[in-house]
């Protein structure tokens, strides 16, 4: 820091603020520096100086009193020695009394003393006596005195001129020396003087006059300067350089490394005025000798470029996970930064994104050809080819490294593939050939072929590195893609395999359905049509976040959970709170595994994860080690056709958009429960609708109204616009429209669309009766039950159905309670129903030797079929389907007689 502050300017403070006058003064006397020491030593020579001009005047008025007083006294006393009757006196006998008083009177009056002696001389030429006159001290020391004020004053004036003088001095000095003492301006100057001639740079300072002042010796060497340029300050077009650098030194103007020839060297010169630095008016001038790499610039330039062509190849090829795109895309680049032409070719399997077979004899795509047109070119896009051993392709493709044929027409082996089609390459002028493998992992994918034609310069061997480098980097682009397609289309295998492949035969509702993956992939999206007891039909959407295996797996088990929870014929309420447990447990259960195979402890990991326990950011830690399917939604719907009656409840799915016959689009209020999995303590609510016949009930998931590009309230208002346009239109129809209208080109996630027209059972297909507690009400119920059928035109059903509702209406009046009713409903099969108000549901079971009873459910799940029973919040529902086809062979009043004759033949249930 102490070296620093020596070459920091005066003035210059660290903190912006300016020095105080004790600073500014401290810095004055500071002798350590040269500009303190000059600053102390023309101080002391100036006090010298007016010193000596106050104490000059003194001495010189002393001496001037002093010889005025003498004269004064030779005057006075030659006047006394020569006044009448002083000789006279003098030869009196009584001298001094005539005399005394004269004397006495002319020392009053003239201030004299007798200092000066004169003779008295008579005619005789005899002296006779002498006369002294003098001047008193008091008088010149008065006189001094009474100029001595304004000597001081004048000499304190110079004293001051000559301080601030010094000072301005001082001050210049300071600022040219930068505050430095001797020592540090020695090693100042040596340091400067070192780096100057060290450096392996020429410098130059050229004056505004164009003479040189200064050269250090690398500039002496580069430009062979005499040995006094310097020190006579010659001009420097007296010496001997090239006009044009001459020019530009004595120019002033500025230059950044231009090229210039002096002798046999070539230099860069930079050159900058001095004068915006604080210095003279002149130009700094620095010279760099380029000479080498003037050679090396074509082949920088070259190196240069590929680098750059390596970047551009990093960033455009591999933008897509299509191996056939990758392909394209290295042709692409390639494309006429390297090559003219550029063919490239893949092997069948990485296609399909299968592992390839190396080997010479296999078949290989052709994906891209770049340069000429297609139809020049011996293969076009699409083509399989198989190359012949011994070209350089098959060599290549054995060998795994790149060939080079540096002149086509002298080569025989490439020939061999084709001769027309390679004659017309030689004829389209193209010369030089290099075939580079694509491997990637230890594993060959095709092939890539570069080529050059006579108007550029043909491949060389330095050449063949870059061309595998390029290869390389493009052959990591297309495994990956080749890797993607593989998994793509397992995922898209198990998804499809998990998706309904035909949808149920039902007379409920009209269906059509649509389901896209992504661009990234397969989701987890699913939709479903699952037939319901008593010709109802439940409808189903639901979406797993992500995209993959994993979650095309989750897919798989929560349709099967829906499919097992609707076999029970639960509430939409219901199912989703079974749906919701099951979600968590998954959740858990694959925290836990992850927890294991992080090294750490499955303990705890239940209470990180537990629905309805913490927030959802507790849910999301990264330390949570979770690979859980937490944010699943769904939603579930029962459309019942007697009543046209829609139930419905979601679990963070969308809600459904409702198209009435008229065109009428609504989008009706369903109230929302959290996601599947973090449900917990939270309550599943339900809505009703009532749909008239021919009503669209469209469902969807957020894919199709919300992306990346559109919130999901404007997919909303796009949805409700497709649908109001077409009031008409078929199920498939508003699939097709909706999805032309609402997808985007590449979409962000997965979309599952389930559009279901709905239709009314008619009240002439319905028939229903209500049944007192009494056991002799039977048999009215089942003659009206017979009538029913025979109207139906179901004569063939009519002993099953008497066998069946006997014994399920002789059950519910023995073991339920009221109200007891009994409905009988004509759809595609004959929908036998006996509810009354009791939970207890009855189960099937074999009947010991010695039971009076216990035979007839048995009875009712032979001649059924199908039958179960359903419960419902005022009781329970047991209700039995027949087939139309006039029952499965073998039925009717002697297969009866057969099942009960082999009882004792079934076995236990």
């Amino acid at each position: 820091m102490g070296q620093r502050e020596n070459f920091r300017r005066e003035g210059d403070d660290p903190r912006g603020s300016s020095p105080s006058h004790r600073q500014r003064l401290r810095s004055l006397l500071d002798v350590r520096s040269v500009a303190g020491q000059v600053f102390v030593l023309q101080l002391a020579l100036a006090v010298l100086l007016v010193v000596a001009a106050v104490l000059a005047p003194v001495f010189q008025a002393q001496g001037a009193t002093v010889r005025e007083a003498r004269q004064r006294s030779i005057v006075g006393a030659e006047t006394f020695t020569h006044a009448p009757g002083t000789l006279t006196a003098m030869k009196s006998a009584h001298p001094t009394a005539l005399l005394q008083p004269q004397a006495e009177s002319a020392r009053k009056h003239s201030g004299l003393g007798l200092n000066t002696v004169t003779p008295v001389v008579d005619t005789g030429h005899h002296v006779v006596g002498r006369v002294s006159a003098g001047i008193r001290p008091a008088k010149a020391d008065e006189r001094i005195a009474g100029q001595l004020p304004l000597l001081l004053g004048s000499a304190a004036g110079a004293l001051l001129l000559a301080v601030a003088g010094t000072a301005l001095v001082n001050r210049r000095l300071r600022r040219q020396t930068h505050g430095l003492d001797p020592a540090a301006m020695y090693r100042m100057y040596d340091h400067h003087h070192a780096v100057l001639h060290a450096v392996r740079e020429g410098v130059l300072i050229v004056s505004s006059d164009g003479r040189l002042l200064l050269a250090n010796d690398e500039a002496r060497r580069l430009l062979e300067l005499p040995a006094d340029a310097e020190e006579n300050r010659r001009p420097i077009a007296d010496l001997g350089l090239e006009p044009r650098l001459s020019a530009l030194l004595t120019s002033g103007r500025e230059a950044t490394d231009e090229v210039h020839l002096s002798g046999d060297r070539l230099l860069a010169v930079n050159v900058r005025p001095t004068a915006p630095y604080g210095g003279p008016a002149g130009s700094a001038v620095t010279l760099r000798d380029t000479t080498e790499l003037r050679a090396l610039t074509g082949r920088a330039a070259v190196a240069q470029e590929r680098l750059r062509l390596i970047h551009d190849a990093g960033l455009r090829i591999g933008t897509t996970l299509d191996v056939g795109r990758t392909a394209a895309e290295l042709a692409d680049v390639a494309v006429p930064r390297f090559a003219d032409v550029v063919t490239v070719e893949l092997l069948e399997p990485v296609l399909r994104g299968d592992e390839p077979e190396s080997g010479t004899t296999a078949d290989l795509r052709r994906m891209a050809v770049r340069g000429v047109p297609q139809e020049s070119a011996i293969y076009q896009v699409g083509d399989v080819i198989r190359f012949v051993p011994g070209t350089p392709m098959a060599a290549s493709l054995e060998s795994r490294r790149p060939v080079l044929v540096d002149d086509l027409r002298r080569s025989d082996t490439w020939r061999r593939q084709d001769l027309e089609g390679t004659q017309r390459v030689l004829d389209a002028r193209i010369r030089s050939l290099i075939a580079v493998p694509l491997q990637a992992r230890g594993v060959v994918l095709g092939l890539a072929n570069f080529w050059r034609s006579d108007h550029a310069d043909d491949f060389e061997e330095e050449d063949l590195s870059f061309a595998e480098e390029l290869t390389a980097r493009a052959a990591i682009s297309i495994d990956n893609a080749r890797r993607y397609t593989r998994e793509h289309t397992t995922a898209v295998t198990l998804q499809r395999s998990l998706l309904p492949q035909t949808l149920p035969e039902q007379s409920a509702l009209e269906v059509a359905h649509r389901y896209l993956p992504a661009q990234a992939g397969v989701g987890g999206d699913w939709f479903d049509v699952i037939p319901l007891p008593g010709a109802r039909v439940a409808l189903v959407v639901g979406d797993v976040v992500g995209h993959g295996l994993h979650a095309a797996a989750t897919m798989g088990r929560l349709r099967t959970a829906v499919h097992n929870f609707s076999a029970l014929d639960l509430p939409p309420d219901e199912l989703l709170s079974h749906l919701d447990e099951l979600v968590s447990h998954i959740d858990t259960d694959e925290a836990r595994a992850a927890s294991r195979e992080a090294g750490g402890r499955g303990e705890g990991v239940e209470e990180t994860v537990r629905p309805g326990t913490g927030s959802d950011t507790d849910r999301a830690r990264p330390d949570a080690g979770r690979t859980g399917i937490t944010g699943a939604t769904c939603l579930y719907a029962i459309y019942e056709p007697v009543a046209g009656r829609v139930t419905l409840a979601r679990a963070g799915h969308p809600g459904p958009a409702v198209v009435h016959p008229d065109g009428a689009v609504t989008f009706p209020e369903v109230p929302v429960s959290p996601p599947l999995g973090l449900g917990g303590s939270v309550p599943v609510e339900t809505a009703e609708l009532t749909l008239p016949q021919g009503s669209r009930l469209v469902l969807y998931t957020n894919g199709l109204v919300e992306d990346r590009d559109r919130d999901i309230g404007t997919g909303l208002d796009q949805l409700r616009t497709v649908l109001a346009t077409g009031a008409d239109r078929t199920p498939e129809q508003t699939c097709a429209a909706v999805l032309d209208a609402m997808l985007s080109e590449h979409p962000s996630d997965d979309v599952a669309l389930l559009v279901a027209r709905t239709h009314l059972l008619g009240p002439s297909r319905v028939a229903e009766w209500e049944v007192s507690s009494d056991p002799a009400a039977v048999a009215p119920v089942r003659a009206a039950c017979l009538r029913t059928l025979e109207s139906w035109g179901l004569e063939a059903l009519e002993f099953t159905t008497e066998l069946i509702l006997s014994e399920l209406i002789t059950n519910a009046i023995r073991y339920g309670a009221q109200p007891i009713r009994v409905r009988l409903l004509h759809d595609r099969a004959l929908i036998c129903e006996v509810s009354d108000g009791t939970s207890a549901s009855p189960h099937l079971r074999r009947a010991a030797t010695t039971d009076e009873g216990g035979r007839g459910l048995f009875l009712v799940a032979q001649f059924a079929q199908r039958w179960g029973t359903r419960y419902t919040p005022g009781g329970k529902v047991i209700w039995t389907e027949q087939s139309l086809d006039e029952g499965r062979p073998g039925r009717g009043p002697d297969a009866a007689d057969d099942v009960l004759d082999q009882w004792e033949d079934v076995p236990a249930l």
